[in-house]
């Protein structure tokens, strides 16, 4: 294997455990919760709670807001599904039936009491992505930013494949997937490095203006600092990823994981000079080290 990346930051480890403090204190102020996992579980369920009881609040449902408060979990306790990186809430909502906040019209799903685990089968694809991402080294990036994943739509080998997160649910993922692990995994890879730095970003209070553009080829259209290099970051990482499991694949799969490891050699090596410019607006020097070094061993492929 390559040079291995590296995932652990303590801003970030510092960021888990002050957000879930402060989010804590204000949908639980009398009694603490108990921890119900390690840091990243507990901040990524402490969001739930916290937008579902907005939610709630917003609705004037006072049903659901009792139960957030009576499940500072958000029900998560009884659908963890154990993986190599550690249990994960891997669920399978109708894709029709996300929610879109009225800030925002990317579509989410908050954990609520009707929500139930994925079906056995999805939840043993995603098991084994995890187990194949952790094997050729993304599991410390799994373990702290893929905390719940929802899987969407089922699709072909070929097919568009969408997939995001958003900033209100840190280290949640909604993917759409093919029935297969190997290309799973490397999109839970990809959504997890966006989850991974916007917990960088917040922890080292890097604030990047929107006054500078810089092209980006993958939407082909002028992006401000942040989208620039988020795409600069979790690209790279799906790159590396399928660098290293390529040799490993067949048929069908092989030809698809190599047109989309050379299409993304072409993309990335347009945006060298961009790239360079765009780093210089993060502020912090571990930062911005890690996230040139990510770029150049992808560059390198």
């Amino acid at each position: 294997m390559d040079a291995p990346v590296a995932f652990d930051f303590p801003p970030i480890n510092r960021l888990h455990r002050s957000r879930i403090t402060k989010i804590h204190s204000v949908t639980h102020p009398t009694v603490r919760p108990a921890p119900i996992g390690d840091a990243a579980l507990d901040y990524c369920l402490a969001h739930h709670v916290l937008e579902g009881s907005e939610t709630a609040a917003r609705s004037n449902d006072s049903a659901l807001f009792d139960w957030y408060a009576a499940n500072p979990d958000a029900g998560a306790t009884s659908k963890l599904t154990p993986t190599i990186v550690g249990p994960r809430v891997i669920l399978s909502p109708d894709p029709a039936d996300l929610p879109r906040s009225p800030i925002s019209e990317t579509p989410y799903y908050v954990l609520r009491p009707e929500a139930v685990q994925a079906p056995l089968g999805l939840r043993s694809l995603a098991v084994s992505a995890y187990s194949i991402a952790a094997g050729n080294g993304f599991a410390d990036l799994l373990a702290g930013h893929a905390v719940v994943a929802c899987l969407l739509h089922t699709k072909r080998l070929g097919d568009t494949l969408d997939s995001w997160t958003i900033t209100r649910l840190p280290g949640t993922i909604y993917v759409d997937h093919v029935g297969d692990p190997i290309v799973l995994a490397r999109d839970l890879i990809h959504e997890a490095g966006h989850n991974w730095l916007n917990d960088a970003l917040t922890a080292t209070a890097c604030k990047l203006s929107d006054a500078e553009h810089f092209y980006s080829p993958w939407k082909q259209i002028d992006r401000p600092a942040f989208g620039f290099l988020h795409a600069c970051w979790a690209f790279p990482l799906t790159m590396i990823y399928t660098a290293r499991v390529l040799a490993r694949t067949d048929g069908d799969r092989h030809d698809y994981l190599t047109a989309y490891l050379d299409q993304q050699r072409c993309l990335l090596a347009n945006t060298a000079i961009s790239h360079a410019r765009a780093l210089r607006l993060i502020t912090h020097d571990g930062l911005r080290t890690r996230l040139h070094s990510v770029y150049l061993q992808a560059l390198a492929l």
